[in-house]
């Protein structure tokens, strides 16, 4: 399990952290073990009236040594970021839209936040002296686009040194958002000297969420276990899986840790949608409508349009198990990977104990 050590880091607690998109599902634990550490937290909201949504950052900082001040700031207004970033050496860019599916204008819903919000934020980094290093949550859908992608590497497996190149403004638009609002993160951050870059790449995120008001791409999945869309079964697809709490504290290490350099790929390992139906059966039980089978990809081709898959989907991303190669996190960062089948079961809890999926009742 991965214990954040921050020895021979070249930090002080006393530093200050802006962290955009706090209330987020990775950056609350971001900020808590920010707080836990002693630093002084900068944090952006979209809205400071909806106390709801920061309610639970504001109960960690009272029980914590470090101190939490939240600014307002939206992704798409420059110079939002000035005040928030104001006597800040390090940046945690964390807000940008998760919109998997569900979305009505793909560049203006997804891709044009991703992109222009990372663009503000660099901006108002360019306009901060005390800025030494930024941290980018891009995603492992920065490195690939299809999982058929996984072909084209030399060991079947995607490491750090592979870039999404088959995604598109039409085609797979989340995953398109990813991979241009990382390249344009590089891309100003080579043309200054001052500040340092790093990239943090997580797989699909699982575990347990600081507050029920999380909404998370993940989440959508073990919704569809639950109610009853995957009974007859699911597609042959694989994900990558890491645990919330190791990306968070691979966040801290990319923001303290000296040797700290590049993008890292953070990934506990690979599940198929089969194999968390059945971790999740085998946890709790016959009574939910997990899925017990894996429907061939000829049956996706027939209906999967009506399903939502479009057949250029299906064709390019069912039936190809991918892997993820996250030595350099391990070595660089030194994490050690939770086990991903607890963090499934423990993220299921979670969303029976929200009542986001309703209890089994006899």
């Amino acid at each position: 399990m991965s214990q954040l050590n921050l020895k021979n880091m070249n930090t002080q607690t006393t530093t200050q952290i802006l962290v955009t998109g706090a209330t987020g599902y990775i950056a609350s634990w971001v900020i808590k073990n920010l707080l836990e550490q002693g630093c002084t937290v900068h944090a952006t909201v979209r809205d400071l009236n909806k106390k709801k949504s920061f309610a639970h950052l504001e109960k960690i900082a009272a029980q914590s040594s470090g101190s939490l001040q939240l600014f307002q700031a939206n992704l798409l207004e420059p110079h939002s970021f000035d005040a928030a970033m104001q006597g800040c050496e390090i940046v945690i860019h964390m807000a940008s839209p998760f919109v998997v599916t569900n979305f009505k204008d793909a560049v203006k819903d997804i891709i044009e936040p991703a992109i222009l919000g990372t663009e503000n934020v660099l901006n108002s980094v360019n306009n901060t002296a005390s800025v030494k290093r930024v941290v980018v949550t891009s995603s492992i859908a920065s490195t690939y686009g299809d999982a058929i992608d996984i072909r084209k590497t030399a060991d079947n497996i995607f490491d750090e040194s592979h870039w999404n190149s088959t995604s598109s403004e039409t085609h797979q638009p989340y995953s398109y958002s990813k991979v241009m609002a990382e390249r344009k993160a590089w891309e100003m951050q080579k043309a200054q000297n001052r500040w340092e870059l790093v990239c943090v790449n997580p797989a699909l995120v699982l575990g347990p969420s600081l507050t029920a008001m999380t909404k998370s791409g993940s989440v959508e999945v073990l919704e569809q276990f639950a109610n009853g869309m995957t009974l007859a079964g699911v597609p042959p697809m694989w994900n990558g899986i890491v645990d919330v709490r190791d990306v968070a504290d691979a966040h801290l290490q990319a923001a303290f840790n000296p040797q700290a350099s590049g993008r890292y790929i953070i990934s506990g390992g690979t599940l198929s949608l089969l194999e968390m139906g059945k971790i999740l059966r085998q946890h709790f039980g016959p009574k939910f409508p997990f899925p017990r089978n894996q429907l061939p990809k000829a049956a996706f081709k027939l209906f999967g349009p009506l399903a939502g898959f479009p057949r250029k989907f299906v064709e390019l991303n069912m039936g190809y198990p991918i892997y993820f190669n996250a030595e350099k996190s391990k070595k660089e960062l030194g994490i050690e990977y939770r086990d991903i089948e607890n963090s499934v079961v423990e993220h299921f809890q979670q969303l029976l104990d929200d009542g986001v999926v309703k209890k089994y009742i006899p």
